[in-house]
């Protein structure tokens, strides 16, 4: 026995040995590489953006920003309002000269972003452990699920290590403040604010963690050493606060498009029980045991060495922050939801915790330990996973998914996923506890091993959400099908009649670059993105702004909602969308009053041609037999006089009716509907109905 376990001290001898021949370098470079092409593999998988309107956004700024628009939205400049460095960093995609390979060139942009967040993991955990155990921390930086967002055109690409790298910067900072270092870190800090204005919440952090510092230090006195950071942040905040009132008068701008959330009133009471979710999600988030490492590093953090203190102060210091304006941001009545993808940069902090007690042991006294292991093992209990597990979590909270695929395989009810969350935590906090510090390794790969089996719940779930996204909004057998029949520097107008998902409008707009600015009806488009509202002349039917002017693109997108004149160049059947090519200003035929966007008229309905030299009006109706169980009678009047009139059975598909149109002076033709024989359909509608108006169509003399 004596000559195996000597055999097995030497194999692990001889594997740290070829572990530590080969250069730190080359194992980050390997491993970001690796996860840059998994993560690729896994992006392809994703059809077409769906997290709207925020992929379509960035898509659109660096769109603007590789074709010299600058950064602006549907032709509109915008400034940096939503963030300059991500659409500046995938802008090079978009000099493809089609969208669908730059939406491609997108997600390999993404992969390498997002992988590249293993640097600064390495290179913080190597604050508090040796070069091994700060790989396997850089490993599980890169297995967290919210590396699923590669395949998204969404910021949390570049944040993620663009975060990590600030508060590598600050942990630098706190350990030795030099007017260079600081300077760089009020840079790093400017930087991931203009990646996404969540960095504000670093601010804060650089004033608190020098606090912690001196408290577990003992040495009040010792907080003058940190003078060029607090100096330097006042400058700073002096000289933003200035150009920001100078600019927009209000230091709200400096939110750019998130700046109404400044203006909100925010309740303590939900602030407080929003942290509490946030707080418990994220421990399940990491795993629980890292998450209870963290707090036994603050718990014994007098006895640890100085860099271990700095990097547990700046990790604590962020960590509070961040979730506390994640919590905040998340009571507001639109928002109801934990919002994951704004705190998961945070996850490399808590592994380094964990790597450090399988290095160096866990701090005791043992009953302070346990006293705090129950803490991560409960705070996941209080979630609300039954109110939050649902499609919002496919965008937001990943790591509820593979709680969500649970419940669905073992039948088990949601209300009762804490009890499984809290058994599991358990286990994982009583092995960090109990187990020699040899065996401790055990932990890391267990955690790995658990991001491994949320790999298929995440990728079924979103890649789901994408392929449903692009079903509902664009079916053309060529996402770039505008594109191919207008030419991809065509000027072509989107107009929203609400007749169809808005997805129709966005998904379009991705993958065409022929599609311009757009303009609505009735309602606005969803997202609120800039776009312009338009009315149909009722003298000549000509589509006006509410300026006056026409709407004069050469070309048209728009549903086959209205009969506009012109020649339809291309279609989308499945969705109902046509490219209309215009001759002068866009124009109807013809609009219809008194019909819902269901086709069913109300009891009377009115027919306004313009333009018009008389011809035939062929009306298409219908009826339904649940409704009506007798022939529906109408009666079609031309200049006040009944031109024409039919039955309308229940049992048949559709019925013909053909009316005579003659055009007034103005050259309007002017036909109304009377439907004799109307019903409410039932207490759940209480409308009273006519026919269902399936199509009008006016025929010339000739056809």
């Amino acid at each position: 026995m004596a000559s195996v376990d000597l055999a097995r001290a030497r194999g692990r001898v001889v594997s740290l040995a070829l572990v530590r021949a080969v250069p730190v370098a080359a194992w980050l470079a390997g491993m970001v590489t690796l996860s840059a092409i998994l993560r690729f593999a896994l992006a392809r998988r994703m059809t077409a953006p769906w997290i709207m309107v925020d992929e379509l956004i960035y898509s659109e700024l660096a769109r603007g920003v590789a074709s010299g628009a600058g950064f602006a939205l549907r032709g509109e400049s915008v400034g940096v309002g939503f963030g300059a460095v991500y659409p500046l960093l995938i802008s090079p995609a978009y000099l493809l000269d089609s969208l669908t390979d730059a939406y491609g060139a997108v997600k390999a942009i993404n992969a390498l972003l997002i992988s590249l967040a293993a640097v600064p993991a390495y290179l913080l955990a190597r604050r508090l452990v040796s070069a091994p155990l700060a790989l396997v921390v850089a490993a599980l930086s890169l297995a967290v699920p919210s590396l699923f967002y590669a395949g998204t055109i969404m910021t949390e690409n570049a944040f993620y290590p663009v975060f990590l790298t600030a508060v590598l910067v600050l942990v630098r900072v706190l350990e030795r403040p030099t007017p260079l270092r600081v300077v760089l870190l009020l840079a790093m800090a400017g930087v991931a604010f203009l990646t996404r204005a969540q960095a504000v919440a670093l601010l804060p952090a650089m004033l608190t963690a020098p606090l912690l510092l001196a408290a577990w230090r003992g040495r009040w006195r010792a907080l003058a050493d940190y003078r060029w950071l607090y100096g330097g942040l006042a400058a700073a905040g002096v000289v933003v606060l200035a150009a920001a009132a100078l600019r927009a008068g209000s230091p709200a701008s400096l939110l750019g498009a998130y700046r109404a959330t400044g203006t909100y009133d925010y309740r303590a009471v939900e602030v407080a029980r929003w942290l509490l979710y946030h707080l418990g999600e994220l421990d399940l988030y990491v795993g629980v045991a890292p998450f209870a490492a963290l707090l036994l590093l603050v718990l014994g953090a007098r006895a640890l060495p100085h860099a271990a203190q700095a990097l547990v102060a700046a990790a604590v210091a962020v960590s509070i922050w961040l979730v506390l304006e994640v919590a905040t941001f998340a009571t507001i009545p639109w928002v109801q939801r934990v919002e994951e993808r704004n705190v998961f940069y945070l996850a490399p902090l808590f592994f380094a915790a964990l790597a450090f007690c399988v290095e160096h042991g866990v701090p005791r006294p043992r009953v302070l330990a346990a006293l705090v292991g129950s803490v991560a093992v409960a705070l996941p209990a209080f979630v609300p996973y039954p109110r939050l597990i649902g499609v919002s979590a496919i965008s937001d909270t990943l790591a509820l998914l593979p709680l969500w695929r649970l419940a669905e395989l073992w039948r088990f009810p949601l209300e009762r996923i804490w009890v499984a969350v809290v058994v599991g935590g358990a286990v994982l906090v009583a092995l960090l506890l109990l187990l020699p510090r040899r065996a401790l390794i055990v932990l890391p790969l267990l955690v790995l091993a658990l991001y491994g089996l949320a790999v298929q719940p995440i990728d079924a779930r979103m890649g789901a959400m994408s392929e449903g996204a692009l079903f509902q909004g664009l079916r053309a057998q060529h996402r770039d099908w505008i594109d191919r029949a207008a030419g991809a520097d065509a000027d072509v107008a989107v107009l929203w009649t609400a007749r169809t998902d808005a997805l129709t409008v966005f998904e379009n707009e991705l993958f065409n670059r022929s599609a311009g600015r757009v303009y609505y009806l009735d309602a606005a488009v969803p997202g609120g993105l800039p776009q312009r509202h338009v009315g149909i002349d009722r003298r000549d039917g000509v589509l006006r702004g509410d300026d006056g002017e026409p709407l004069s693109s050469p070309y048209l997108l728009t549903d086959d909602s209205l009969p506009f004149e012109g020649r339809v160049v291309a279609r989308d059947e499945l969705k109902g969308m046509r490219l209309v090519r215009n001759r002068g200003p866009a124009r109807v035929s013809g609009v219809t009053e008194g019909v819902y966007d269901d086709l069913w008229s109300k009891p009377s309905f009115t027919y306004r041609g313009f333009r018009c030299e008389g011809g035939t009006l062929r009306a298409r109706l219908g009826s339904d037999p649940a409704t009506f169980s007798r022939p529906q009678r109408v009666v079609a009047f031309v200049n006040g006089r009944a031109a024409a009139r039919t039955r309308v059975p229940a049992d048949v598909e559709e019925t013909i009716l053909r009316v005579p149109l003659r055009a007034r002076d103005d050259g309007v033709c002017l036909v109304r509907f009377r439907v004799l024989d109307t019903a409410v359909p039932g207490p759940e509608d209480r409308r009273r109905l006519g026919v269902r108006v399936l199509g009008l169509e006016r025929l010339t003399r000739a056809g």
